[in-house]
């Protein structure tokens, strides 16, 4: 006789673990709907896709990293930090940046300011001034860089990209990648909409270097929710999903 394995965790995640088959891989549209059920906060929870890759992060030429825009947007109000002066300063500002400013931003961030999610910076201040901030900004996933999108002379441009919806996304020392696909209260199609981008993207990124399987593994889960399995193979039928949700 075998012993159930013990859940562990709050009240409300052992009772959303019970109530379907952890193991069982999902279409899409399935598990987007089987999460947003889960999601037992109050609050509106993120929904996140977990994505594990056939690749050997340890090695460069295998490191994934970029941006995706999200169609349907993050729900999230996103606080964007840009370090430019004169006309790419005014850009910045007129396209809704939250900071603005050159050496005394730079000043700023050296003695703790870190109230900003996205920091965004023209070459000649890279350069200059925010290179020197790597040990404040790079452990906290902060620092600019020209790969993400965030080091650009068109900071106009990328304040109002990722103001709009543009996340970031890297490959950690597992060769994992996390991305947030939208909040719990998204409508269904919403979700599937930036489920279909964050995945397109991925695979365009997928490395030359990278043999054998590329999506190894697909999960999606709520901030207090547990993880829903998305069968890989079965990604490509998400647009027929979209239209059932229309």
């Amino acid at each position: 006789m075998t012993t159930p394995t013990k859940v562990r965790g709050g009240k409300k995640y052992v009772e959303a673990v019970r109530r379907f088959d952890r193991q069982h891989q999902h279409s899409p549209g399935e598990a987007v709907d089987l999460v947003k059920s889960l999601a037992p906060a109050r609050f509106d929870e993120t929904i996140e896709m977990a994505v594990r890759l056939g690749v050997d992060p340890r090695k460069a030429d295998q490191i994934v990293r970029g941006t995706v825009a999200l169609p349907a947007g993050t729900g999230k109000a996103v606080r964007v930090a840009v370090f430019a002066d004169g006309a790419a300063a005014a850009a910045a500002r007129e396209a809704g940046a939250d900071v603005v400013g050159g050496d005394e931003l730079a000043e700023r961030v050296q003695q703790g300011f870190l109230d900003f999610d996205v920091a965004i910076a023209t070459p000649d201040l890279m350069r200059s001034q925010v290179g020197k901030l790597g040990r404040v900004l790079g452990p906290r996933g902060l620092m600019p860089n020209p790969k993400t999108g965030t080091v650009t002379d068109e900071v106009g441009k990328a304040v109002t990209e990722f103001k709009g919806g543009r996340v970031e996304y890297r490959t950690d020392r597992y060769g994992n990648i996390h991305v947030p696909i939208g909040k719990a209260r998204f409508a269904r199609r919403d979700l599937l909409t930036n489920l279909r981008a964050a995945v397109d993207e991925l695979a365009r990124a997928k490395p030359a270097a990278a043999k054998g399987r590329y999506f190894v593994g697909i999960t999606l889960s709520s901030t207090m929710g547990p993880g829903v399995k998305v069968d890989p193979n079965r990604m490509k039928s998400i647009d027929e999903e979209l239209g059932e949700a229309s």
